[in-house]
């Protein structure tokens, strides 16, 4: 075969393996017992929260109808395959921020990564880089991969920064829980009267939480476990586990709370302290390379004045 045929060749191979591959993900397949009982433990763990995304997802206009459509697909694929991600839909559930608006979100992304891929070797073309046509086929592939996870690593950073303050309110939470407490208040009375203090998005969640579950018959403990597992809290379910073990003591109570609150306390300003020497070495290393930088420009003219001579 000649060189003029190899390069059409191996080009129709890979676009038409990655058809065959797209397709083979679109179609729907037999589940297996494993991947749907995780579908079902999946709908029964979302509940409302998942009915109440759909009419968010109903966007206006002509981008936002296509954008509901295409994340509530998507939700119903990761459904039938059993990918329950829970980390990021924790991410995701901290930041307040629909499941089926991210999935469309990565999609659309890796779709207009197909294209950018393309338009850019077309760029590098026209200024003379570049001839194979292979180059196109892997910046396409390329890019749609790397915008597909961009939205991944965005959630992630911004979760992450949410969590911190999340874990600093909860520490004064406790403490005006030990405080209600020491008051003479029982502790659901406590729990629910701490977080009426704050308006902030923290306390609202807390506040939301002990809230339903006067409706459902839970615990407050109960409520605040659940909601540590909502937002991948570790805090939330480490103190769910010890208010139930110790409810019923009120000194007890306030004795955990109260060395609970401390430890944290003592956590955060480990972390700041440590966010302050990475901070502070990186100023160090920024000055030494200003002073070799201006030690450089002293040395040179005479380093050359002696070696012309």
């Amino acid at each position: 075969m000649s060189d003029g045929l190899t390069m059409p060749v191996v080009v129709g191979a890979v676009v038409g393996l990655g058809i065959y591959v797209l397709v083979r993900a679109l179609m729907p397949t037999r589940r297996s017992a494993l991947s749907q009982v995780a579908r079902i433990d999946a709908m029964r763990a979302r509940g409302s929260a998942y009915e109440s995304a759909r009419p968010a997802a109903q966007e206006t206009g002509r981008f936002g109808s296509l954008r509901a459509q295409v994340g509530v697909k998507v939700a119903e694929f990761y459904q039938q395959q059993g990918w329950e991600q829970r980390s990021l839909r924790a991410d995701l559930a901290v930041l307040e921020r629909s499941w089926e608006k991210f999935l469309a979100t990565k999609v659309l992304l890796a779709v207009a990564g197909l294209f950018f891929g393309p338009f850019l070797f077309a760029i590098v073309w026209q200024l003379g880089f570049g001839s194979s046509p292979v180059i196109p086929v892997w910046l396409a592939l390329l890019c749609a991969v790397l915008f597909f996870v961009l939205p991944d690593l965005e959630v992630r950073r911004d979760a992450a920064e949410k969590r911190r303050d999340l874990r600093r309110v909860i520490g004064a939470y406790l403490d005006l829980v030990s405080m209600s407490l020491a008051g003479g208040r029982g502790l659901p009375e406590a729990l629910m009267a701490a977080a009426e203090v704050s308006d902030g998005w923290a306390t609202q969640r807390i506040r939301n939480a002990l809230a339903d579950a006067r409706i459902t018959g839970l615990s407050q403990w109960q409520a605040l476990g659940q909601l540590g597992e909502e937002l991948g809290v570790e805090e939330l379910k480490d103190l769910s586990a010890s208010l139930a073990l110790v409810a019923d003591d009120g000194a007890k109570v306030r004795e955990s709370l109260a060395s609970r609150a401390e430890t944290m306390r003592h956590r955060e300003l480990a972390e700041i302290e440590g966010s302050a020497g990475e901070k502070s070495q990186s100023m160090l290393v920024a000055q030494l390379l200003l002073c070799a930088g201006f030690l450089v420009f002293l040395i040179f003219p005479a380093a050359m004045r002696v070696f012309q001579v």
